[in-house]
């Protein structure tokens, strides 16, 4: 294979589309479409990692609380999360898109009943970069579609949670294609 340099102005990281929760200061819910978000490790426990640009109210209500919910975005939550992408947090309601979600028994946080998978987060330790400010949160808890077998924790089939690839444009996943050794030939 040959390839070519484009420059540094691309910037494709695929990565899987979440929605944010907070709390306002005034206890109403806020959600915001977030894709900087990833794990790492710390010790034995996985750490979520989000990193959030700019000031958004989501960023700030995590400062205040240190708290969020992070859910997965599935194919069928399209139009929910251009809703929360590209209508401002005071003016959501004004719009004709229907939501529901529940509070969080594990943090102050709101959790989007749509979601398929849902991290319950609180802030371990917060980083500065700029106008960045990352997240690394400890998970207090994780709610799964319950029609959905997960199996093996290292052996989760992402196909039935339908899950948005991010990349500039939304993608999806078509299949499954197995798991790490099966492409191997010894």
């Amino acid at each position: 294979m040959k390839r070519k340099s484009i420059g540094t102005n691309y910037s494709m990281c695929v990565q899987p589309t979440f929605i944010v929760g907070t709390y306002n200061e005034d206890g109403r819910p806020n959600f915001a479409p977030i894709t900087w978000v990833s794990a790492t490790c710390e010790g034995e426990n996985y750490l979520i990692v989000v990193s959030i640009y700019g000031k958004k109210r989501t960023k700030q209500n995590i400062l205040r609380t240190g708290q969020l919910s992070v859910n997965l975005v599935s194919v069928d939550m399209l139009e929910l999360v251009d809703y929360f992408g590209n209508s401002s947090a005071e003016h959501r309601g004004d719009g004709n898109i229907s939501y529901s979600y529940t509070a969080s028994e594990y943090v102050y946080a709101p959790l989007l009943d749509s979601s398929r998978w849902i991290y319950e987060c609180e802030v371990s330790e917060a980083i500065k970069t700029g106008e960045s400010d990352t997240f690394f949160c400890r998970i207090k808890n994780v709610q799964i579609d319950e029609s959905i077998d997960v199996g093996n924790t290292f052996e989760i089939n992402l196909v039935p949670f339908e899950p948005v690839i991010y990349s500039g444009q939304y993608h999806s996943l078509g299949k499954h294609l197995g798991k790490i050794g099966d492409f191997y030939k010894r």
